[in-house]
């Protein structure tokens, strides 16, 4: 695979990424979901994994956001991609504003696979786990 063709890959990949935490953490849960293919799969610590638009619809809503949040979504990697499929893995940090300022929530990772769709990049599978 070209040079070229690994950079337009990671460009996509992080679109992706920087969408969905800004779509997150603004509360809009209709383009959060837009960013998966219609059966993504989001897993999550203790969790059953939430897998398709619908569900996952259900829980974005549930989890939006009641006070000013930030995730922040460092670190990506590029794990493996081909023109259809793509893997890479962040750190994230989960900021929320209280009376007293920002304050970091949880830190954690994500393992993210994405696969292209209708000519745009998508999540195929998203795994989280926090870090202690």
């Amino acid at each position: 695979m070209s040079e070229a063709t690994q950079a337009w890959v990671a460009v996509g990949v992080r679109a992706v990424l920087g969408a969905h935490t800004q779509a997150q953490d603004a509360g809009r849960t209709d383009d959060v979901v837009a960013l998966y293919v219609p059966d993504g799969v989001l897993e999550l610590p203790g969790v059953d994994p939430i897998e398709g638009h619908d569900a996952l619809r259900e829980a974005f809503k549930g989890w939006a956001p009641t006070q000013p949040q930030l995730h922040l979504v460092t670190n990506t990697v590029l794990t493996s991609w081909t023109d259809e499929e793509a893997t890479a893995v962040s750190d994230v940090a989960l900021l929320l504003r209280g009376e007293s300022g920002w304050a970091v929530q949880v830190v954690g990772r994500y393992d993210d696979t994405l696969r292209r769709h209708g000519g745009e990049w998508r999540l195929r599978r998203r795994k989280t786990t926090y870090q202690a």
